[in-house]
Parts: structure tokens; sequence; C-alpha cells
């Protein structure tokens, strides 16, 4: 039995390898704020949604696969965390009765096994119960196939011929074996048989028994007791490998459910979050790597209005076919905040998720990689702009074509004329090689060389501002401007806030 329910052919690997640059983009997107939302602190739904959406897809079928799926789960939160309440319940039911009780001698683990076999059994029970009763409310592939395999493997005959086998197993009329003599008259070859006239109605027994030779240990004879408890250790160790693996089988299904609703369950808590705080959400468009696509109706920063715990303002924007797109513009205006959201729906869409936007189109990336300004670290051994250049190194070594790559303010720690050659070369460079660029900066030289050179494939993004210095974080297509509007900030703290 398969969940599938993050891949049409194969399980979720909730260990696989994460991108070199997930603490880059946890610090620089403030991506513990969007895991908190959806795990509302519950570790493990935390662990699951750092290693989804972190575990970026390059497949567009897949993300569109998930997104379905979701849908669904949009749909039908209520049956959802029904289901997902069964393989909790088995794992705190194995938790606090089974584990580590298996022990290494065959009757230890058969016994254990059938008593885990048991709870499974109930608990598949209240899976298939569910699943019936509710199939007709999903449509996603991923659900269609699942209800379907419940439908298939745990139909009623599956249910009787478990029941008879757990009764059966459990020996309470004693264990038929038998074996051949070896070397020395060493039994050997023992092998578990079904008891004689099980099929038999009790006159054909009675008139078909054979002679049989009996003994009878004494009470005391503890050395007679425990060969005889070899033996039957020999011939059932087979039949309690099968009921382990068997047990491990049905553990190891319930394990995966839980894993993999987990990550839907943690977009429906995020969703119902949003919801309250009365912010849209849409389910992107994926495009090809290749293309180059960038779309979107009211985009917003999610992680700023989970912390603010209100709707915040959204943006408009087209850059289609574009490769760069530079953003500058009044301080505090809101460049760096649509850059964030422009990076955490990036990641959002390529898991399979909905989006922080009223709709949303972008091609995907081979890679997302951030280079935000740092603040002055004490430990630093060299200055601000060595410590820049040396991430960006680290960033260049695992770029690949069509890779998305994010920029804050960096080279800004030497002066204009530099910082704005430094950037300029790098941009360059990284345009050069296919990648995707977004830059905030304040460098007036970098950003109005490019505005110059009327390049087709860039955009220009101003943070706006009103005559009278109002911010609406908004931001509109414009020609990069020489001030950022600092003195706005000093009227502020100086003048207006003094007494």
């Amino acid at each position: 039995m398969k969940a599938f329910l993050m891949y049409r052919d194969r399980d979720f690997d909730p260990e696989e390898k994460l991108p070199a640059n997930e603490q880059a983009l946890m610090q620089d997107l403030e991506m513990d704020t969007l895991f908190g939302a959806m795990a509302r602190g519950d570790r493990f739904l935390y662990t699951i949604a750092r290693q989804a959406i972190l575990s970026s897809l390059d497949d567009r079928d897949t993300i569109l696969y998930r997104q379905d799926i979701l849908r669904d789960c949009l749909k039908n939160g209520a049956v959802v965390r029904e289901l997902f309440q069964i393989p909790i319940e088995s794992n705190r039911r194995k938790k606090k009765n089974w584990m580590g009780i298996f022990g290494t001698l065959p009757q230890g683990i058969l016994s254990s096994g059938l008593e885990m076999l048991d709870m499974f059994v109930v608990l598949l029970k209240q899976l298939k119960s569910i699943c019936d009763e509710h199939a007709d409310k999903f449509e996603s592939e991923g659900f269609r196939r699942f209800f379907a395999m419940s439908a298939q493997e745990l139909d009623d005959e599956y249910f009787t011929v478990v029941d008879n086998h757990l009764k059966e197993l459990r020996f309470r009329n004693g264990v038929l074996l038998s074996a051949e003599l070896g070397r020395g008259n060493e039994g050997t070859n023992y092998v578990l048989r079904e008891p004689r006239g099980k099929q038999q109605n009790w006159i054909t027994r009675a008139l078909t028994k054979a002679p049989s030779y009996t003994f009878t240990l004494h009470p005391r004879d503890d050395h007679g007791a425990r060969a005889l408890g070899e033996l039957r250790d020999r011939g059932i160790n087979l039949v309690a490998n099968a009921v382990g693996q068997s047990a491990d089988h049905i553990d190891s299904f319930f394990n995966m459910l839980w894993i993999e609703l987990a990550f839907y369950i943690g977009c429906l808590n995020l969703h119902e979050t949003l919801a309250e705080l009365g912010e849209p959400i849409s389910f992107p468009v994926p495009v090809d790597a290749g293309e180059r696509r960038h779309a979107f109706m009211g985009l917003y920063d999610v992680c700023l209005a989970l912390t603010m715990k209100r709707a915040v303002v959204g943006n408009d924007g087209n850059a289609d076919d574009k490769d760069l797109a530079i953003i500058t513009g009044a301080n505090e205006g809101g460049k760096s905040t649509f850059l964030r959201s422009i990076g955490l729906s990036q990641l959002m869409m390529q898991c399979g998720m909905f989006v922080p936007a009223e709709s949303f189109r972008a091609n995907m990336c081979v890679g997302l990689f951030t280079h935000f300004k740092r603040e002055e670290d004490a430990t630093m051994e060299s200055g601000k702009l060595d410590e820049e250049l040396g991430r960006m190194s680290e960033i260049v070594d695992r770029l690949r074509p069509d890779a998305t790559l994010l920029f804050n303010e960096s080279f800004a720690a030497t002066n204009e004329r530099e910082g704005s050659e430094i950037a300029r070369q790098i941009v360059n460079a990284l345009l050069e090689k296919g990648i995707k660029v977004f830059f905030v900066t304040h460098l007036y030289e970098f950003a109005h060389g490019f505005y110059d050179r009327k390049m087709q494939n860039a955009i220009f993004l101003l943070a706006e501002r009103q005559a009278d210095g109002t911010r609406t974080f908004k931001l509109v297509e414009g020609e990069p401007l020489k001030t950022s509007y600092g003195q706005d900030l000093y009227k502020r703290i100086f003048v207006l806030e003094r007494p």
C-alpha cells in the first residue's frame, strides 16, 4: 500500500538533503515565520513544511499534481484532518505499547507483531470507513487513486482473511511441527504444519484418528520446558518473521501517510490564518524554466502579513520576457518587502502550494538564491565588502542556467562608483549565463547605467512616494532616481518627533 500524495510514483523523502543555501534562504526571506504559521506549534508539521518548501520541484507535472490535491484539501478540510488523525493515533499507540519490546526471540516477535497487527487492523477499518464515506467529494488524481487503493486492497474479504490468520497464529491449541533427524539424531528441517483435521467435522476426525505418541513433562522439569520452547521457536521462526514484516509494512504505510498528509495540513493551517487576515491566495501557473514569465496581481509578503497580523499592501506587475528587474526608490518604501514576496512566492509555487497573491504566473527556476546585505558582525575577520564578495563567490559556484538570484542592497559597503562597477560586472556575467536577476539597490550609477542601455529584457521598478513624502508601499515602473528620499526619514525622526 502506498499513499502517493506528494508524487505520482514515489514516496516523499523527509530526510532528502536540502540545498546548500537553506540557511541563507531562511534568514533572508524570514521563512521561520511561514513555517511557524503552517505548524502552529507542532514540531513535526514544521519539519515537513520546511523540507517540502525548501526542496523545490523543477517538474511542472508534479507541481500541478500537488496543486490538485491541495485544492481537494481546501474543499474537504475536515475530512483530511480526520484522515490525518489515523496515522497520528497509530504512532501514539505504537510508542506507548510496543516501542522496543519485539525482542529477538521468535515467540516475542510473533506475540508483539500480532498485537500490533490487531491495532493496525482497527485503524485500517477506520481509514476504510472514512474513504468509503467521502470518496465522491474528491476530484484530484492523487486522492482518487488513494481512495481506489483503499476500496481495492481493504475490502471486506481482506479483513476476513486477516482476522482468520490472526486467530490461527495465536496457536491456542498448540503448535504442530514436523522435523527430520540429522547428524547425531539431532532435529533438523523444522516445519510448522497446519493443525491436523482442521477442515474436518468431529465425526470424520474421530474415525480417522491416527496413532500418536506423547510424553508429559514434569511440572518442575525446567530443562525440558526450555528444550520444548526452543523447538517451538524453531518451528515458528519463519511465521514470526513474516508477521513482523507484515506489521512493519503497515506501519510504514501509516508513517508515510502521516508524513505526506502533514504537508497538506500545514497548508490548511496557513490558509485558515490568511483567510482570517483577509488576505487572498491563488494557485500559480508554473511555466517551464527556460521561458521568462513573471506576472502577478496583489502579490504580498506572506511573512509580513503573518507578523503584522493584518492585511498588507500587495503589488501588481508584469515582468514577462524579462531577465533583469532593478528596484529603486524611496527608503522604507517596500522594496525589500517586495523582493521577499518574489522569493517566497517562487518557493511556494515550486513545492505545489498556493501563493500569496490574487493571481500569479512565473517560470520555474533551477535553484533560488539570495544575496542580502548583512548587519555588522563583530566576529568578521575582514571588511563588509570582502564578506559580500565571499558570499557571492559561494553562490556563483552553485548557480546553473535558469536559476534566480535576489540581490538586496548588495555591494553598497564601498563607495558609489566602486559598488556600481562591481554590481554591473556581476549582473552582466549572470545575464550571459541565463540567470534571472532581481536587484534592489540605492546605487544610482549601477541602476541608471542599465536603464540607459534600453534593454528589452530588463524592467525598472520604483518604490512609490507621494508628494508629501508618504509611502504607498506600491511599486511602479519608472526611471531610477538619484535620491532615495532619506530626507523624509530625517524630517520624521528629527523634526516631526521633536518635542
